[in-house]
């Protein structure tokens, strides 16, 4: 999923090739100390936890480490990038910049192991979508062809990976990004539409087509969409961002009553 999602419009940043090692974050903000003679916690429990930051920082220490243990590790490379892209969208805001670019550096590393499997290039997209969220329209500008050239490899990879999350990002892109550099608001319903062929209760897909409904004015249809979010049972091992989308879908709801 991709409530993730994030938001795939991307932007200018300084000049730099854009393969460079993103800055490291100090270990003890992301790991917790674990006493030497307790066993090695399970990162992928203590990312099923990751509403508790110390948790998810946590599993990233961990699969990290491993990484540094195992150049070739390619499921601890693609789960570092996911939990990196968890991090740099719920950290204090000062730590944000760093842990996406830490993001990226760790999918670049799962797709130099394992070209032909979608995670890796999905998470670069996620985590470069992070970073054009969080820090403006210029920043994304700088990445918008990277982000859209990477979700369409995922396409073509696996269309269904992640419950249809590249359709899911690729609608988001085409929302966000402006009509002067490729947006379209027609572009991005069909690629949620599509998404939710994927998964018809998809709390993010159905959040980014209601957004887009309301830019198209169809409210009722948005108001429609919006109750099909809160009904929604969500999809297993993502409660957390079905949380999240759901608290947002109920906000826009409140403000389109409010708005008549």
């Amino acid at each position: 999923m991709m409530s993730c999602i994030a938001v795939l419009y991307i932007a200018l940043f300084q000049h730099d090739d854009g393969h460079r090692a993103a800055p490291a974050v100090p270990a003890a903000r992301i790991a917790m100390q674990t006493p030497g003679s307790m066993p090695t916690p399970d990162p992928d429990a203590l990312y099923a936890n990751r509403t508790d930051l110390a948790s998810a920082r946590q599993a990233a220490a961990l699969w990290d480490a491993r990484l540094r243990d195992n150049p070739k590790d390619f499921a601890s490379a693609a789960k570092l990038t996911r939990t990196f892209y968890w991090l740099g969208r719920h950290a204090p805001e000062g730590e944000r910049r760093a842990l996406l670019e830490r993001g990226i550096a760790a999918g670049r590393t799962a797709v130099a192991l394992e070209p032909n499997r979608p995670e890796g290039h999905f998470w670069i997209a996620a985590n470069m979508g992070g970073l054009a969220e969080s820090f403006g329209l210029r920043q994304g500008l700088r990445y918008r062809g990277e982000i859209r050239d990477e979700l369409m490899t995922v396409l073509r990879l696996d269309p269904a990976f992640q419950q249809g999350s590249a359709d899911r990002a690729l609608g988001r892109w085409y929302y966000k990004v402006p009509g002067l550099f490729g947006g379209s608001h027609a572009r991005a319903e069909e690629h949620l539409r599509r998404s939710l062929t994927y998964s018809p209760d998809n709390t993010a897909s159905l959040y980014f087509l209601a957004e887009v409904l309301i830019a198209t004015r169809r409210t009722q249809e948005a108001k429609d969409t919006l109750q099909k979010l809160l009904a929604s049972p969500g999809e297993p091992g993502w409660g957390p961002e079905d949380h999240e989308y759901k608290v947002k879908g109920q906000r826009l709801l409140e403000k389109l009553a409010t708005d008549g």
